[in-house]
C-alpha cells in the first residue's frame, strides 16, 4: 500500500517584509520629529567684529525717572537735586571764640577761653586749682569766657534740645545776660574737682550758683568771710537774667 507524500509548503514572507517596513516608517517618523523640534542647545553669541559698535543692553520697564540722570539723585525723585558739599554750619564757632579743647586748664593763658576772663576770676581759680592739686585733684575749664556768638550757638543748641525757649532758658543765658560772655563764670570739670570745688571755693571767693548747674561758678569775695549764698535754682531764678 503506496502513502502520498505530503505537499511542500513555500513559507510565507510577507509577515517579515511587514515588520521591517513598519521599523522603517517609525525610524522615519522619529527622525522627522527631531528635525522639527526647536533645538535645546544653548546658543552662544559671537563677539562683535573688530570695530564695531557692541550692541546697547535692552531696557525692560523702563519709565521716566527710573535711571539716574547727570547730577541726580539716582534713588530719590526723578527731579531731586543732591545738597552741595558741607562746609561746616555758618553759624560755626571756634577757638577764638572761647571753645576750648578737652582737658584745658586754668594755666593755658594761649586759649580765649581762658586768658579772656575776669582777671579776679582768674587769679582765685589759680589759688584754688593748686590748692585742689595739693589734693590729688585736677581742675579742668569746660568753658569760661565766650564770643556772643558762641553763646548764641549755645541757646539755639538748647531750644533744639529741650524743646522750647522757655525751657532752654534753665541751662543758657542769652548773649546780652550771660556771665560767661562777660568773662565772670567758668564751668569746671571733672566732676570731682566741681565736687572739690563746691566744698572749698568759698575760701578762695569761688561759689556755685546755679543749683541745676554744679559745674557753674563765678566769683563772690564776700564768700571768703561769709560763705557763699544759697544758689538759685536754675538761671531762671537769678535776677540777672530778667534785666
Amino acid at each position: 500500500m503506496t502513502r502520498n507524500a505530503p505537499a511542500r509548503t513555500t513559507p510565507h514572507r510577507g509577515g517579515r517584509v511587514s515588520t521591517a517596513a513598519l521599523l522603517v516608517a517609525v525610524a522615519g517618523a522619529v527622525v522627522a520629529m527631531v528635525h522639527l523640534a526647536p533645538s535645546t542647545r544653548p546658543v552662544h553669541s559671537e563677539p562683535p567684529a573688530a570695530g564695531s559698535a557692541a550692541p546697547e543692553p535692552a531696557v525692560v520697564d523702563a519709565h521716566p525717572g527710573a535711571l539716574a540722570r547727570p547730577g541726580r539723585d539716582a534713588v530719590g525723585p526723578p527731579d531731586a537735586v543732591g545738597p552741595p558739599d558741607a562746609v561746616g554750619p555758618p553759624d560755626a564757632v571756634g577757638p577764638a571764640d572761647g571753645v576750648l579743647p578737652t582737658g584745658a586748664t586754668i594755666d593755658d593763658d594761649e586759649l580765649a577761653g581762658v586768658a579772656r576772663l575776669d582777671p579776679e576770676l582768674l587769679a582765685a581759680l589759680r589759688q584754688a586749682a593748686a590748692d585742689a592739686a595739693a589734693d590729688g585733684v585736677q581742675l579742668e575749664v569746660n568753658s569760661g569766657w565766650r564770643s556772643p556768638a558762641y553763646q548764641e550757638q549755645l541757646l539755639r543748641e538748647a531750644v533744639g534740645e529741650h524743646g522750647s525757649e522757655e525751657e532752654a532758658a534753665r541751662w543758657v543765658a542769652t548773649a546780652e545776660t550771660s556771665a560767661h560772655v562777660s568773662g565772670e563764670a567758668v564751668d569746671v570739670g571733672p566732676p570731682a574737682a566741681a565736687q572739690w570745688l563746691a566744698e572749698h571755693g568759698a575760701e578762695h571767693g569761688l561759689c556755685r550758683v546755679y543749683g541745676n548747674e554744679p559745674w557753674h561758678f563765678e566769683l563772690r569775695p564776700a564768700a571768703v568771710d561769709q560763705g557763699c549764698p544759697q544758689p538759685y535754682a536754675d538761671p531762671t531764678h537769678d535776677p540777672r537774667m530778667h534785666g
